[in-house]
């Protein structure tokens, strides 16, 4: 008894269709995580921020600001969910403070060695999230 082959081309044509959007998304979500997350940081001061910000890649040309969130990955995408609050068209807020620290680049010229100046705060932030995963963090954001 042969098989059609019709099956296996239908489950092969939808994997083109919908793993796409899913790895997109998953590399947004990564792209995230490499940018703002940082659980247990170790000392939060400038060497902190320089440390970082070239492990992390974001040195070349150096980043202007970035903000490191150190809380639990869970604890960051409730934000899209039930613990956090529509901010603006397309952002949400979240309904409690997180520990954070910005890096503000503080050299003159944008390329390496760049050296960052360390700003330890406890605020509320704000995500953009897609399909339930945070995707970009809004740095203009400042608490009052």
């Amino acid at each position: 008894m042969a098989m059609s082959p019709r099956p296996l081309l239908l489950v092969f044509m939808l994997g083109l269709v919908v793993i796409p959007p899913i790895l997109a998304q998953n590399e947004r979500y990564i792209k995230f995580l490499t940018q703002h997350y940082d659980a247990k940081p170790k000392g939060r001061d400038h060497r902190y921020c320089e440390s970082m910000m070239r492990e992390r890649e974001l040195t070349s040309p150096c980043k202007d600001v970035n903000t490191f969130i150190h809380d639990t990955k869970n604890n960051i995408k409730a934000i899209c969910e039930k613990k956090g609050s529509p901010y603006g068209e397309n952002f949400r807020i979240s309904n409690s403070r997180f520990q954070i620290t910005t890096c503000r680049h503080s050299g003159r010229s944008p390329r390496p060695p760049c050296r960052y100046r360390a700003f330890k705060d406890f605020r509320s932030i704000v995500i953009a999230c897609v399909d339930g995963w945070p995707v970009h963090f809004d740095e203009s954001f400042i608490s009052p």
